[in-house]
């Protein structure tokens, strides 16, 4: 009987230890998402805690993307500019062939539509989704209009005698438009 007692023991020892476990990865788990929690909420609680990524961080249609040129389309007018667009907007450039426009039709949550014109030319562009846009490329004789992915949106190349015009997606509604020439 003692043997039987002693077993008894070691298997209820084995059971309290591994319910006292369990309880400790229980309570663990509850404190790290309740500090989570609490972070959120102070997140969106406190002005001074939020990010750039927060809509509501910035003040309405004041773009939340940072453009060397920030909203300032006159900047443009040289062909060489990268500004914040957060609603439709129609500006002038010097084109490979003489004055050109570019009018932002519609702006919205990962989404961009524009119209180039330049002499009798006209391109049209449009994306839709996260990390989308379009490059028109204007030449003296022409031109052309690519659409996709763009990545990280990083300032495009210049090419020789033309002007490249890329519009990129914003998640909150603010595309980032680059113009550049050689």
């Amino acid at each position: 009987m003692a043997a039987t007692t002693s077993a008894h023991r070691l298997r209820a020892g084995r059971s309290h230890r591994s319910g006292t476990g369990i309880v400790l990865a229980a309570l663990a788990v509850l404190a790290v998402a309740g500090c989570n929690s609490s972070d959120e909420a102070d997140e969106t609680s406190s002005p001074h805690r939020q990010t750039s990524k927060s809509p509501s961080a910035q003040p309405s249609g004041q773009p939340s993307v940072s453009a060397a040129d920030g909203r300032d389309v006159g900047a443009c007018a040289d062909s060489n500019c990268e500004i914040a667009v957060s609603e439709p907007v129609t500006f002038r450039f010097k084109g490979p062939a003489g004055p050109a426009t570019l009018s932002v039709t519609e702006v919205g949550p990962n989404k961009v539509e524009y119209t180039v014109r330049s002499g009798n030319n006209q391109s049209k562009g449009g994306a839709t989704g996260p990390g989308q846009g379009c490059i028109t490329v204007l030449r003296s004789n022409g031109g052309s209009n690519s659409c996709g992915g763009l990545g990280d949106a990083t300032r495009p190349s210049p090419q020789p005698h033309a002007v490249v015009i890329q519009a990129a997606t914003g998640e909150d509604g603010t595309a980032l438009v680059h113009i550049v020439s050689d």
